[in-house]
């Protein structure tokens, strides 16, 4: 909890942005405990299974998330129903990758 607690008062980093949002949420109370656990599940992780700890590079808010979600859900559909930029009125200017 003490290294949670400091984790806080950093300025970057990704448990830093995680502490934040929890503590905009909650309060910091819950953030500080919210945040001790994640240290641990990560710490256990490393040190009993030997999964090597990959840091995300930023946590995404709920709009974001809504959105890459929407822009996938458009690309499989436009894959399923085939659908090629000239029948949308696009031309070429349309890029469908992955």
């Amino acid at each position: 909890r003490l290294s949670a607690n400091s984790i806080g008062n950093l300025k970057e980093g990704h448990l830093s942005d995680f502490f934040k949002k929890i503590n905009y949420k909650k309060g910091r109370a819950t953030a500080v405990s919210a945040t001790a656990r994640k240290l641990a599940v990560i710490t256990w992780n490393m040190l009993v299974k030997g999964i090597p700890y990959n840091p995300p590079t930023e946590y995404l808010f709920l709009d974001q998330k809504r959105k890459l979600k929407l822009v996938s859900r458009i690309k499989r559909n436009i894959a399923k129903f085939e659908i090629k930029p000239e029948d949308i009125g696009f031309g070429n200017t349309l890029n469908i990758s992955n």
